[in-house]
């Protein structure tokens, strides 16, 4: 517990920095690293064989990714990633066909929700900040992820009572569930709050607590996917890299489907 509050208040407002103040290529540059490790992590902890290139192949996707949308390439770049790793890939594992360790076709569809998915999700991050008052925008899934994962936590500590709502995660509660959504709406709306007081923005607290709603809702819903996963293949963590979260995909799963999802509501109802 004391490593996990430790990590976080350290690398918080150094992901804040990078989101809010520096200029959209260093998230870009960031975003790269993560999506190329949360990669690794997924097709280690799956099985995905390290003999065969599939992981080198699936990294360098991972990363391409958000780095084309920072230049501008948007839905290209993914369309372009996904045709050359599905190519390179099924290349490997059909040489591969006759061996003793042949590369499986669920493999293959791992590397691709990897290399492409995954990145691809996560570059929404880089798109809001590329959109006017985008250092504004790009916070919306951040706050929503983090704080709904937190409100979650405490609300299951203090008033969790039903657990076992399901045996992805059988020691989540109802309450933790209920308590998560619900401070995914609070936080936005004091985060619409501070906008109109201290940027002068005209922040529509309606969009922003359905933001905060919707948001809440995937967050939990990629939290639960992605332990699926584990539990499936019987791994507690992705990784180690971070003390007391586990790897990089364990503390950016939920934001696989948050970014997405808020850069959607963006789109569709802009919040000021």
């Amino acid at each position: 517990m004391v490593k996990r509050i430790l990590v976080a208040v350290v690398l918080a407002p150094l992901f804040f920095v990078v989101l809010f103040f520096l200029d959209p290529v260093w998230l870009a540059a960031l975003m790269a690293a993560i999506c190329a490790l949360a990669s690794f992590e997924l097709l280690r902890a799956t099985g995905v064989a390290h003999h065969n290139g599939l992981y080198c192949f699936t990294a360098l996707s991972a990363a391409a990714i958000p780095l084309g949308v920072w230049r501008g390439y948007g839905y290209g770049v993914i369309q372009a990633a996904a045709l050359i790793l599905m190519v390179l890939v099924f290349w490997i594992s059909i040489r591969l066909y006759d061996r003793e360790k042949p590369a499986r076709f669920e493999d293959v569809l791992v590397c691709m929700f990897g290399g492409v998915v995954i990145p691809a999700a996560l570059a929404s991050l880089v798109w809001l900040k590329q959109m006017e008052q985008g250092r504004f925008l790009v916070l919306l899934p951040v706050i929503c992820a983090f704080l709904t994962d937190g409100g979650a936590y405490f609300a299951g500590i203090f008033l969790g009572k039903h657990r076992g709502v399901t045996r992805v995660s059988p020691n989540k509660s109802l309450e933790g569930y209920i308590g998560g959504i619900l401070s995914g709406a609070v936080f936005l709306l004091i985060y619409g709050v501070v906008l109109e007081r201290f940027a002068g923005l005209d922040a529509s607290l309606p969009v922003l607590a359905v933001y905060g709603l919707v948001g809440s809702a995937v967050t939990e819903l990629g939290d639960l996917s992605f332990s699926f996963v584990k539990r499936q293949f019987g791994v507690k963590d992705y990784g180690n890299l971070l003390p007391g979260h586990g790897g990089m995909l364990d503390r950016f799963d939920s934001m696989v489907f948050a970014a997405p999802a808020l850069m959607l509501l963006v789109k569709l109802f802009p919040p000021f």
